[in-house]
C-alpha cells in the first residue's frame, strides 16, 4: 500500500510540473503564432518508471546522455511500449563515443550531438548492421553546433563555458556527410546556450545557422534547443525541439 501511494504521489508530482511546463511552452510559442516545439522529457539519473508515468501523461519523446542508462531503460520499459499509446522515442542527447555507436543504432530514434565526421561515420556503419538486422527506419541525426565564441579563441581549450559541438564553420561538410547517407536522416541543429552570456544571443545565432543549413538542405528544419532555464528563448528564436528535465522531473534522485 505504501508503495502504491508513492507512485500515485509520484504521478500527481509530475503531473502538475509537466503542466507548468507546458504552460509556459504554449505561452512562448503563442508569442510568435507558431505551434508548440516538441517536448523532449530529459530522464537521465531517474527510473524508467517515471518513463512510464510519462507516457500515460501523453509523453512520447525522451532523453538520455549515456548510451548505458539509455540502453538499460530503454530495454526496462521495452514491454510497456508495446502496449502503450504512444510508444517512448528515444533521443540521444549527450556526448557520443564513436565506439558506442553500435548499442545507441538499436534503441535511439536520433541522436542530437553529431559533432564530427567520424561519429558519423560510425553511426553510418553501425546503421548498415542494424538496419540489415531489423529493417529500422533511419537515424535522425541533428548536427551539435559550439555557440561559444570564447572557446573559438582560445583553440578549441575546455572552458568554463564551453559545452562542446561542432565549429559551425565545419557543419556544411558534417551535414554533406550525413545527407549523403541512405540510413542517416539530417534532421537539423543542436545547440547548448552556452553558459554566463545572453542565452537570446546564442539562439539568435543558432537560428541564422540553420538558415544557411536549409538554403543548402531544405529537409533540414530542426532546431534543438532549450532547456528548463531557458526555453523561452529558445521558442523566440525558432526551436522546434526542446530538451526540458528538472524542471518536469525534480532534482537528481539520492543514491541510497
Amino acid at each position: 500500500m505504501a508503495e502504491q501511494q508513492t507512485d500515485a504521489a509520484r504521478r500527481d508530482q509530475l503531473e502538475r510540473n509537466l503542466s507548468a511546463v507546458q504552460h509556459r511552452i504554449a505561452a512562448a510559442a503563442a508569442l510568435r503564432d507558431a505551434p508548440p516545439p516538441t517536448l523532449i522529457v530529459v530522464t537521465k539519473f531517474h527510473p524508467a518508471s517515471d518513463v512510464r508515468i510519462l507516457s500515460t501523461l501523453g509523453i512520447s519523446d525522451f532523453g538520455e546522455n549515456r548510451d548505458q542508462e539509455a540502453a538499460a531503460k530503454a530495454a526496462d520499459v521495452a514491454g510497456f511500449a508495446e502496449t502503450a499509446a504512444a510508444p517512448p522515442r528515444w533521443h540521444f542527447i549527450g556526448q557520443l563515443q564513436s565506439n558506442k555507436a553500435k548499442s545507441v543504432v538499436k534503441y535511439a530514434h536520433s541522436v542530437h550531438s553529431v559533432d564530427r565526421l567520424q561519429l558519423a561515420d560510425a553511426l553510418d556503419k553501425a546503421m548498415a548492421a542494424e538496419s540489415g538486422r531489423t529493417g529500422r527506419a533511419p537515424l535522425e541525426c541533428f548536427i551539435q553546433v559550439n555557440l561559444d565564441e570564447r572557446a573559438a579563441a582560445s583553440s578549441g581549450q575546455s572552458g568554463a563555458g564551453q559545452r562542446g559541438g561542432a565549429s559551425p564553420a565545419d557543419v556544411p561538410e558534417l551535414a554533406d556527410r550525413i545527407a549523403s547517407s541512405g540510413l542517416l536522416r539530417l534532421a537539423g541543429l543542436m545547440a547548448v546556450a552556452p553558459l554566463g552570456v545572453p542565452a537570446e544571443g546564442a539562439f539568435e545565432k543558432l537560428a541564422g545557422i540553420s538558415a544557411r543549413l536549409q538554403a543548402d538542405h531544405p529537409g533540414a528544419s530542426g532546431v534543438s534547443a532549450g532547456m528548463s532555464q531557458d526555453l523561452e528563448a529558445a521558442i523566440r528564436f525558432g526551436a522546434t525541439h526542446l530538451r526540458i528535465g528538472s524542471d518536469i522531473l525534480g532534482s537528481r534522485p539520492a543514491v541510497g
